[in-house]
Order: C-alpha cells, then sequence, then structure tokens
C-alpha cells in the first residue's frame, strides 16, 4: 500500500512538472509574440519572462511540496516570511528593496523604455538626458554634454517625467 502510495506521489509530481514546463513554454512563445506586434524590447521581455518563470516554478514547488506531505504550518511559515519581505519592498521609502520593486515596475510597466529621452522635473534642477540602462537600483541617463547620471529607481517613481520616444 505504501508503495502504491509513493508511485501516485511521484506520478503526481511529473504531471505538475510537464504542465509548469508546458505553460513556460506556451508564455515564452506568448510574450515573444507580444514583443514583435507591441514593439517592446528584447530586455523587457526576458525579465518580464524571467518572473514570470520564477512564479510558476515557486508555485509547482509549494505543490509538489503538498503532495509530499510538508506540514502546512511550517510552508504557511516560509510564505508569510516572503509576502512580509515583499510587502516591506512595496511601501518602503529609501530602501534597497524600493529600488528593486521600483526597477521591476520599470521594466514592466512604465512608459519609457532604453533610448527615450527624458527630463526628471524637479523644483530647482530638472534632469534631461536619454536612458541608456535601466538596473535593479538605478536608471542611467546620458546628457548632451556626455555625462552619465544615475538616479534610484525609486526616486525616478516619485518625480514627473517629460518623455520624447523614438
Amino acid at each position: 500500500m505504501l508503495e502504491y502510495l509513493n508511485h501516485f506521489k511521484i506520478i503526481e509530481s511529473l504531471i505538475i512538472i510537464i504542465i509548469v514546463v508546458f505553460l513556460k513554454v506556451m508564455i515564452t512563445n506568448s510574450l515573444r509574440k507580444i514583443r514583435i506586434k507591441f514593439g517592446f524590447q528584447k530586455t523587457r521581455v526576458i525579465i518580464i519572462n524571467r518572473i514570470i518563470t520564477f512564479i510558476l516554478y515557486s508555485t509547482a514547488i509549494v505543490i509538489i511540496a503538498f503532495i509530499w506531505g510538508v506540514d502546512e504550518k511550517q510552508l504557511l511559515v516560509y510564505i508569510s516570511s516572503f509576502l512580509t519581505i515583499l510587502g516591506i519592498a512595496f511601501f518602503a521609502q529609501w530602501s534597497i528593496l524600493s529600488n528593486i520593486t521600483a526597477g521591476l515596475i520599470l521594466y514592466i510597466n512604465y512608459p519609457v523604455k532604453i533610448g527615450d529621452s527624458i527630463t526628471v522635473l524637479e523644483k530647482d534642477n530638472n534632469v534631461s538626458g536619454e536612458i541608456r540602462d535601466i538596473g535593479a537600483f538605478f536608471i542611467t541617463l546620458k546628457t548632451k554634454e556626455g555625462e552619465l547620471i544615475t538616479m534610484p529607481n525609486a526616486m525616478i517613481l516619485q518625480k514627473n517625467i517629460r518623455y520624447f520616444p523614438e
């Protein structure tokens, strides 16, 4: 009887893995078509694909853990800790986590992209330049004078931006 249950758990786990791999292939192909249709940059699509892949694999690990009988309380503590850190990242003002979160938002859902010219509108000193890089912590602008300026991602989300798409 125990051997039968283990075989059943193996089969269920393999089915979950096959479903996740199938979903990943489908999502990757869909993202490629979306990139071509809407003209998104390849780097943005790669980042989005990585995030979706992480979510898919994390979900698969949780489901497989439940299949094999991991204690729900221990898993709940792990998930709640992760969500707490994520919550801090979304609401922290000047932390590293807020810059990482802002970087993800800039990659996924922001009207500017690498190569666009923008002006960050500040009270006393506007900063203008072409976006050269959107990193995990900073966005890099190249001014008309050839200077490279880095600004924290969280600051870019908090300021008004005037942009000139290509």
